[in-house]
């Protein structure tokens, strides 16, 4: 997967280079501004582009505008340090299929780039308009729809484990361990892992087995 990233600070293309690199799938190419992104998308025609939301002269949401407006199949993820609502529905408006939080768990962009990649969204759960997850049914009826092995991971997770302990114990590899953990985080609406734990243990008898 072509994967183009679009981001001024030139240590959070270097971190997202280093994040994206043990995904074998995945080549990156990146740009500094949105004059050298609409380059970039024009000659290495990229499968999902990531861009950051405050480019310099042009925002990063008139960028993904314009790179719509020449391909309205383009799938685009916004990365921003700014999760408010507002800003995700800005970017939903304009055609954007993903948005990531940079104060969000670094896996997040793996799971984005990879949903939006196959033709899904990866959007913060309050902007989708879902009912929050502090309703304890509401979390009860997301906690049963997880997968069996994700179950199991927070099982684990619950019972303190850490990330690696657990792919050891299941017998997979720490990526596909946080790649899970960034799924379930999508799924039942909250930030953090930690966040993740707490709601599962507030609701254990609730939990797949």
């Amino acid at each position: 997967m072509r994967v183009l990233i679009v981001d001024d600070h030139p240590i959070v293309i270097a971190a997202c280079q280093a994040l994206l690199a043990d995904e074998a799938e995945m080549t990156v190419t990146a740009a500094a501004d949105a004059a050298g992104g609409l380059a970039s998308f024009a000659a290495e025609a990229p499968e999902v582009c990531v861009i950051d939301i405050n480019l310099p002269t042009v925002s990063g949401l008139e960028l993904a505008q314009q790179i719509l407006g020449k391909d309205a199949g383009a799938r685009i993820v916004i990365f921003s340090i700014n999760d408010d609502p507002v800003f995700v529905a800005r970017a939903v408006d304009v055609g954007v299929k993903g948005y990531v939080s940079k104060s969000g768990d670094p896996n997040d962009l793996v799971v984005a780039i990879r949903e939006v990649g196959k033709g899904g969204t990866f959007l913060p759960s309050r902007s989708r308009g879902d009912t929050p997850v502090a309703d304890p049914s509401v979390a009860a009826n997301r906690l049963a729809q997880i997968s069996a092995r994700e179950a199991r991971i927070l099982h684990l997770l619950v019972a303190g484990q850490t990330l690696a302990e657990i792919a050891k114990l299941i017998g997979v590899s720490y990526g596909t361990v946080a790649n899970d953990t960034a799924i379930m985080r999508h799924k039942l609406g909250v930030r953090s892992t930690r966040e993740l734990v707490q709601l599962a243990a507030g609701m254990s008898m609730n939990l797949p087995s």
